[in-house]
């Protein structure tokens, strides 16, 4: 398994636009089989960062994913949304294995 972490730096007069750009990659992401754990949004401390994290059985599923996701029509209105609101100031991707008991 490998899980994938977003940490986004958004804009913070955006919050409602960032929130719902989340809300669209949810379903998406399961729907090219990876299971998303949210998005977390500001609270407390910075009002600018936000997170989120999925997950995929394999790097090679996720890399499908990224492949795919290109040329889905749901994903590029996703995308476009980001770019046509500006919530998304950048974001830096990392990726981590868990470790069970």
């Amino acid at each position: 398994m490998i899980t994938c972490y977003l940490r986004y730096i958004i804009d913070p007069y955006k919050l409602k636009e960032f929130e719902h750009y989340g809300k669209l990659w949810i379903p998406l992401v399961e729907k090219f089989g990876g299971q998303h754990h949210g998005y977390f949004l500001p609270s407390e401390g910075a009002n600018n960062v936000a997170l989120a994290m999925f997950s995929f059985p394999s790097l090679a599923l996720y890399e499908d994913y990224r492949t795919r996701s290109l040329q889905d029509p749901e994903c590029q209105a996703a995308f476009q949304y980001a770019e046509d609101t500006r919530c998304i100031v950048s974001y830096e991707r990392s990726f981590f294995r868990p470790v069970f008991e």
